[in-house]
């Protein structure tokens, strides 16, 4: 069985099923230092080197509230549109693991530190969805173990545990595979954008938890199932359809299944088991004691609102308002942090080039080599002066759209300016009529009797001679010109 990402319903042999996803995103908040420690938290440090006496859970140590962090996460809700509570409180959520030294976990339950807000989302079909978020709190995050270092035990890296997250909730509201994946997208690009977090899925520092049940349409909620550690969007796609199918297969065939936590195996492309998913009361909440309200007051907030940089909706609206692109254009520009500041870097060297030729080439040639190579655009060989250069040299005449193709690539494969590469290789475009006409004449001399038939009405047979002129010219010829020129002899 296969459907579409894109599609509300899961069509089973007994009928169609509804889909209901919910998310919760563990952010890791950028800072220096640890929620409730002072110790570093860069990442790739050696193992166990940036824990404190207090991520490391030795008796008498007490939790020091990082207030920068508490900064990053009203930062985040004003971003979303929450609402910032002046008043929360942490809790103990108690549960066992071995890179837990603790024995619990230090989070919000009942008085998280931002309610509500939203994401608006745009579909590939054209229209957009407005999906609401439930609640953002703080916690620490837990250590790491790894269990294929050692035949007969597993290592436990300290590093992360303590570490501030910002749990970022849904509301069950997307309907759709794509509808989840672009929430995901559209948060991961705020909270860069925003500085909170950096949106490193590979590096753990952005992970996706994902709820998902399936119902007869019109009925009530179904079991649901989380599934965990999501770290990139292709995966949580891939788990989401899995588990979709795996559930409609069960209820179809009567078999029930219970309220639990699975894991994504990318390998397999299938979930497993992890355990029974816990309830509030399983974790045993409590206030913790050693930690007093965090109390936020209207001043904090609005010095943060006022600090908050463009958002990527207001790049995308500026970028449609004053650059006249297109709102996937600008959708496109404006929802990654890196893109956005190439894109407006490039458009400073333009002089006679249109932002939306600019923005064709930067979305079309730069990231299709940025794909094929694996490279961030940050890592792109071609900087963006040089990209306008090449677009400017387009809008000048001095070569047509396809010797720049030809240009991008020696510019990528072996650097340099694009005057330079252009005058080097000898691309410069001929506009020089007596050229050009010379070498439709030359074209005419070969094939007379295609002349012939052109003139006696196969008006088709046009664009042969464009590209046999064009071949003799070795593709320098300046298209516009060679069209009027090709017309005038032709019809004479």
């Amino acid at each position: 069985m296969s459907f579409s990402y894109k599609s509300s319903t899961f069509l089973g042999a007994q009928g169609p099923w509804e889909i209901v996803i919910g998310l919760e995103v563990h952010a890791q908040i950028v800072s220096q230092s640890k929620l409730f420690s002072a110790a570093p938290t860069s990442f790739g440090a050696a193992p166990n080197t940036q824990v404190s006496f207090m991520d490391g859970a030795f008796p008498g140590m007490l939790p020091v509230l990082n207030a920068f962090c508490v900064h990053q996460a009203i930062k985040t809700g004003l971003g979303f549109g929450g609402h910032i509570n002046a008043v929360s409180f942490f809790d103990r959520k108690n549960y066992f693991y071995p890179d837990l030294p603790s024995g619990y976990q230090i989070s919000q339950f009942t008085h998280p530190l931002v309610t509500g807000g939203f994401l608006d989302i745009e579909l590939s079909c054209g229209t957009s969805r407005r999906l609401h978020i439930t609640r953002l709190h703080l916690e620490q995050d837990a250590g790491k173990s790894f269990h294929d270092l050692y035949p007969h035990a597993s290592a436990i890296d300290l590093n992360r545990a303590g570490v501030g997250l910002m749990e970022i909730v849904s509301e069950p509201d997307m309907r759709t595979i794509e509808e989840a994946a672009l929430y995901v997208k559209k948060l991961r690009a705020l909270l860069r954008c925003l500085g909170t977090c950096d949106g490193n899925m590979e590096e753990g520092s952005f992970r996706v938890d994902a709820n998902v049940s399936v119902r007869r349409p019109g009925e009530g909620l179904g079991t649901r199932i989380e599934i965990k550690n999501l770290n990139s969007i292709r995966f949580l796609q891939q788990a989401l359809a899995y588990e979709i199918q795996r559930q409609v297969t069960l209820l179809e065939a009567n078999t029930p299944f219970v309220q639990e936590t699975r894991l994504f195996d990318a390998a397999k492309g299938e979930t497993r088991s992890m355990r029974l998913k816990e309830d509030a009361s399983d974790y045993r909440y409590f206030p913790d004691p050693d930690l007093p309200p965090l109390v936020v007051d209207d001043r904090l907030i609005e010095t943060i609102r006022s600090q908050l940089p463009e958002l990527p909706d207001e790049k995308k609206a500026r970028f449609m308002d004053t650059l006249s692109l297109s709102s996937y254009d600008a959708s496109v520009l404006a929802s990654d942090l890196d893109v956005a500041e190439f894109f407006e870097e490039g458009l400073t060297y333009l002089k006679q080039a249109s932002p939306k030729m600019f923005a064709n080439w930067l979305m079309g040639d730069l990231f299709a080599a940025l794909n094929r190579d694996t490279l961030s655009i940050k890592e792109s060989p071609v900087s963006p002066a040089r990209l306008s250069g090449l677009v400017e040299c387009i809008a000048e005449g001095i070569i047509s759209g396809k010797i720049a193709k030809d240009v991008f690539g020696e510019m990528w494969a072996n650097d340099g300016e694009p005057l330079a590469l252009i005058d080097a290789k000898g691309w410069r475009q001929v506009s020089d009529p007596r050229i050009i006409t010379d070498a439709i004449e030359k074209i005419f001399a070969q094939a007379p009797d295609k002349v012939g038939e052109y003139r006696a009405g196969k008006d088709k047979l046009f664009a042969y001679f464009i590209g046999q002129v064009m071949k003799e010219m070795k593709g320098r010829g300046n298209p516009d010109l060679v069209n009027q020129l090709l017309k005038e002899l032709l019809d004479n």
